[in-house]
């Protein structure tokens, strides 16, 4: 996985929330899907880590939201957790991810991933977290590679042109959402692998190594000072 992506290890996110603004909405819910690579280089869904969150102090639920995603923040049975808490699960998960595959930092995935990675900042933010380890402005967007790939943008058109079943009842929430998102991510990268392999092969004749930023020509300096932030410790 390092030489397939730079180092970085593909994990998709996909979260529930209270309104469109990550600085005054609440994060609802959070599912992140580990994403795996097989001995022939081909992407596989791996392990899903979902968590109901409770809403911060003071946060804005928009009743439109909740419509459409269903949740009842305040249901006497939801088993929620701070928003902190639901992070460091999955940022353990995450970092054990990595290691397990020798990645250096991990990439969201996500369809419109701004949004996503948006909600996911302001939450560390809030909770004071300095081991984050996703890249804190980089990320792939499912939006964009389906478009490109196939001709389709919204997540449930994309995922059954791709041959993905994909049940609308199941949609908004967070876990279903990042499975799909997750197929969707390899079946487009997993279509795109004899590109991949004969990008690779060029960039090895040129000297180039995959799995360090610092290596290429002109290496990237915010790469660099994003690596340095997210090696901080606690």
């Amino acid at each position: 996985m390092a030489r397939r992506f730079r180092g970085f290890l593909p994990i998709v996110v996909d979260v529930e929330t209270g309104g469109f603004s990550s600085v005054t909405d609440a994060l609802l819910e959070i599912a992140a899907v580990v994403i795996e690579i097989d001995a022939s280089g081909l992407l596989h869904r791996g392990e899903t880590h979902s968590y109901h969150v409770r809403p911060f102090e003071g946060a804005n639920i928009e009743p439109a939201a909740l419509a459409v995603n269903g949740i009842d923040p305040f249901h006497p049975l939801r088993p929620a957790l701070p928003e902190k808490d639901a992070l460091g699960r999955i940022f353990r998960e995450v970092r054990d991810a990595m290691k397990r595959q020798g990645c250096k930092r991990a990439v969201l995935v996500g369809h419109n991933s701004s949004f996503d990675l948006g909600f996911l900042n302001a939450a560390v933010a809030r909770g004071g977290i300095k081991r984050n380890p996703f890249h804190p402005f980089s990320s792939f967007d499912t939006a964009t590679l389906a478009g490109a790939a196939l001709g389709q943008t919204v997540l449930a058109k994309a995922a059954l042109v791709a041959g993905i079943d994909f049940e609308a009842s199941e949609a908004h929430s967070a876990a279903y959402d990042a499975e799909r998102t997750a197929e969707l991510f390899c079946h487009i990268c997993n279509t795109l692998d004899a590109s991949f392999r004969a990008a690779d092969t060029r960039a090895r004749e040129l000297g180039w190594s995959s799995t360090k930023a610092n290596s290429e020509p002109n290496g990237d300096l915010a790469d660099a000072q994003a690596d340095a932030l997210t090696d901080e410790g606690d």
